[in-house]
């Protein structure tokens, strides 16, 4: 009888639990236990190392201004309900404040503005949101960056040709403005003639196939400009594929160990390389200021820079390459 009634105590647990608002299973980050502030930072997806080093820039400004990060994100960058979810969890937590970039300019504007509402700040990093609402967006000024890559694409094909262009997810904020950019720099090359425009989705398997149909319905396309590392690295293994390195020239966003191995290899041309650790470390820097009534900036860019094999060597620029130190 009493084993009976353990086990129907049990259940009667289990079933209260479930009914219960569980905290977001997020990884524990930069600070301590009984640090001032806890901070949630939202990633738009896990898999890729520039969200690696976004994380570890988080958890240093974290350890700094006495915080706590909680770590959490979507596998993929194209998983909207996911993060949506995520942030609500938080919210539900009651974190101090929210670091993310968004998946979707549009799709979190409400669940930005149900924080603000429950007195929880956001600052956006990377990806930004349609809204007023953030403290701030700490990021890549996204348009001058695929300015700089069209440019550089055009040097390299020498001012004429055909060039494709491999954006990764519509909608999202970061992807549009490189589309945006790198369509202006190509308005000031006449010559120059934008003939396919395929999206990733962020996923290099997916950035190989649309890079094989780029090529094979251009035959004469001379260059490509990949506007994220899941394109990128998709865009190199195609190249390689079909017997094009060096044909097709192809300019890059990011900076992963494959896309600089991929760099010195020939395959990549030319990366535009952000700044991921200055996006997470500013970004929790961020959210301490406006907590403690410190004026922030509304708009704080991280910068960019064109890395080829001719400047690879410079200590500034393997200092951009290699934040955390190489590996």
């Amino acid at each position: 009888m009493r084993r009976i009634t353990l086990g129907l105590l049990a259940v009667a647990l289990v079933l209260w639990c479930g009914g219960q608002s569980a905290q977001p299973a997020a990884s524990g980050g930069g600070g301590a236990e009984g640090a001032k502030y806890t901070i949630a930072v939202i990633p738009k997806g896990t898999t890729h190392d520039f969200w690696l080093t976004v994380k570890a820039g988080a958890e240093d400004a974290a350890k700094e201004f006495n915080a706590k990060t909680y770590w959490k994100g979507p596998d993929k960058e194209t998983e909207v309900v996911k993060q949506l979810n995520i942030i609500e969890d938080f919210i539900t937590m009651e974190v101090d404040a929210i670091v993310m970039a968004a998946c979707d300019e549009n799709a979190m504007i409400d669940v930005v503005k149900r924080a603000k509402d429950a007195g929880i700040p956001v600052v956006t990093i990377d990806s930004g949101v349609k809204s007023g609402d953030p403290v701030t967006f700490v990021a890549t000024d996204n348009v001058a960056g695929a300015k700089a890559a069209g440019n550089e694409l055009a040097r390299l094909i020498g001012g004429k040709g055909e060039v494709g262009l491999i954006p990764f997810v519509k909608g999202a904020a970061t992807s549009e403005m490189r589309e945006q950019g790198f369509k202006e720099a190509l308005a000031e090359f006449p010559e120059i003639k934008l003939v396919s425009t395929l999206y990733s989705e962020s996923d290099a398997a997916k950035g190989m196939n649309v890079t094989q149909d780029m090529i094979t319905a251009n035959p004469n396309l001379a260059g490509i400009f990949a506007a994220n590392e899941g394109g990128a690295i998709g865009a190199a293994q195609a190249i390689r594929a079909d017997g094009k390195v060096g044909a097709i020239k192809l300019v890059a966003f990011d900076a992963s160990d494959e896309e600089i191995a991929a760099l010195k290899e020939g395959v990549i041309q030319a990366l535009v390389v952000q700044n991921p650790y200055k996006m997470g470390y500013e970004g929790v820097k961020a959210a301490v200021d406006h907590l403690e009534g410190r004026p922030v900036e509304k708009r704080i860019d991280t910068g960019v820079t064109v890395v080829t094999m001719e400047n690879f060597g410079q200590p500034d620029v393997q200092k951009v390459l290699y934040p955390l130190g190489q590996k």
